[in-house]
């Protein structure tokens, strides 16, 4: 069943784009990743879906519900992160809970006790005198608080330290076993290859690519660079799967997407100053993406 279906979802600030034909649907129970650089159109395509602000054309569902239409009764089911939170001046974190409890009808306290202590909040701090990322750990447990059928989170990890975003994800992966869908938004690719079943890919508002995770892995380029004293041979590598050759004051650059045992025979042939492999960047890798659909 498709908790989530968009069908050509498009949306206009006036004559600028914000998202132009969005088409995904969400099966239950997915953890579904949705990256791309910033501006790309994540927060307007969630945004939309939310109801927050209005299509320009397209339609969505959600729980089988039209988004605008049934948007009222959708929205109790759903555990919403933005990317950015912002709330009412001098409110002390547990006020402000409790006030998110009152809209669902439910008694969260066990909950609240439960998230805050995972998540390592002080409940009777103002809100106003929180670090950022405290406040981003409210926002969390705020989008959980009522145990949603559906968590659709915008960058939630921004103002996390590591520690904090693994106890997250763990959280998140908890909750999707207890059967809970989750639309997971980011533009850092590693977490999403960590946490999501499958991602599509956005840019400049349009969808460039639903993948499976495992096929994004398999086909992923890894980013590599060589420093040597000696003079590299450029012929050396050029290989089924590398890319982007480039020469430097001795430091070879370029993309691979293959088996890695072959560059590594290629480099120890040279003494190494150093060697990187990276994961390449989001943009690299789109770029990797619209080159195959051209």
């Amino acid at each position: 069943m498709s908790i989530i279906e968009i069908n050509n979802l498009t949306k206009y600030y006036g004559k600028s784009r914000g998202i132009i034909d969005v088409s995904l649907e969400i099966e239950e129970g997915e953890i579904f990743g949705f990256i791309g650089p910033n501006g790309a159109g994540k927060s307007t395509t969630i945004r939309t879906l939310l109801s927050l602000i209005y299509p320009t054309s397209g339609s969505a569902t959600i729980f089988g519900k039209d988004i605008i239409k049934d948007g009222p009764e959708i929205r109790k089911d759903i555990g919403y992160l933005p990317s950015e939170v912002f709330y009412y001046e001098n409110m002390k974190v547990i006020d402000l809970l409790n006030y998110s409890c009152s809209f669902y009808k439910k008694d969260c306290t066990q909950r609240i006790k439960e998230l805050s202590d995972l998540m390592e909040l002080e409940l009777n701090r103002k809100i106003d005198d929180l670090s950022y990322g405290n406040k981003k750990k409210v926002g969390i447990i705020q989008g959980l608080v009522h145990k949603p059928k559906l968590i659709i989170l915008d960058e939630p990890t921004t103002g996390l330290d590591p520690l904090m975003q693994q106890r997250f994800f763990d959280l998140l992966k908890k909750e999707n076993e207890e059967g809970a869908t989750i639309l997971f938004s980011s533009h850092i690719l590693s977490e999403v290859q960590k946490l999501c079943n499958r991602v599509a890919i956005i840019k400049e508002g349009r969808i460039v690519k639903i993948e499976k995770i495992a096929t994004l892995k398999a086909t992923n380029y890894k980013k590599i660079r060589i420093e040597t004293k000696e003079k590299l041979s450029l012929d050396s590598f050029d290989l089924p799967g590398v890319k982007d050759l480039d020469d430097t004051d001795h430091v070879i650059s370029f993309l691979h997407n293959g088996d890695i045992n072959t560059i590594l025979k290629v480099i120890s042939k040279y003494k190494l100053n150093n060697l990187w492999i990276e994961e390449p960047t989001l943009e690299e890798i789109f770029m990797h993406y619209y080159e195959r659909e051209e």
